[in-house]
């Protein structure tokens, strides 16, 4: 049987590699049906998912596993200030401001702690190529991998482009990682 695929699963991994040793508490925030979050719980002991949309948390909740999931806004929620040791955000960045949904991401790791986003940004007619090898790449994917679609509410076209939101993270996360990947997402990756 095939393992669900998507742009967005294909960088679950690399979130997971991000995960220190000795993470206790992990927030994912935007967790939709808790795919990444079922991932977290496999490597951290204490696991939270975050999402607004009801449905997607009542598929997240059907697995009965022990992931303490939240209904509610991750800005207005009232989740610990620097309690989490890793934080996972995977195309969630891009349905709020960008600029204070990752101060609160900040506020919310703890010193140490590494905060992994993989989201989605606008492209502009210079991106022409980057998005052309996007397509190619993703059509060969899926036709290995089939295609998996996630129940959750989908915004679009974001509304900050990829250099934008590299600079976003130069200015309010500094010495933090910046990359743009092939299938249509940029990571950002810091430690507190």
């Amino acid at each position: 049987m095939r393992q669900p695929w998507n742009h967005n699963i294909h960088y679950h991994p690399q979130i997971l590699d991000a995960v220190p040793h000795s993470a206790e508490r992990a927030l994912d925030i935007g967790c939709g049906e808790g795919m990444l979050a079922r991932k977290l719980r496999r490597v951290v002991p204490k696991v939270t998912g975050i999402d607004l949309d009801t449905p997607s948390l009542e598929l997240a909740r059907s697995h009965g596993d022990d992931i303490e999931y939240v209904h509610g806004d991750f800005l207005e929620h009232p989740l610990e200030p620097a309690s989490y040791d890793v934080i996972g955000s995977v195309a969630t960045l891009h349905h709020v401001d960008a600029r204070t949904g990752l101060l609160r991401m900040r506020e919310l790791l703890r010193p140490g702690g590494v905060l992994v986003v993989v989201g989605l940004a606008r492209t502009t007619p210079r991106d022409l190529p980057y998005s052309a090898a996007g397509l190619a790449a993703a059509y060969a994917h899926r036709a290995v991998k089939g295609h998996w679609e996630h129940p959750s509410p989908t915004v679009w076209p974001p509304p900050v482009t990829f250099p934008e939101m590299r600079d976003l993270a130069t200015e309010l996360l500094p010495g933090s990682t910046y990359r743009r990947h092939l299938l249509f997402r940029y990571s950002i990756t810091w430690r507190k």
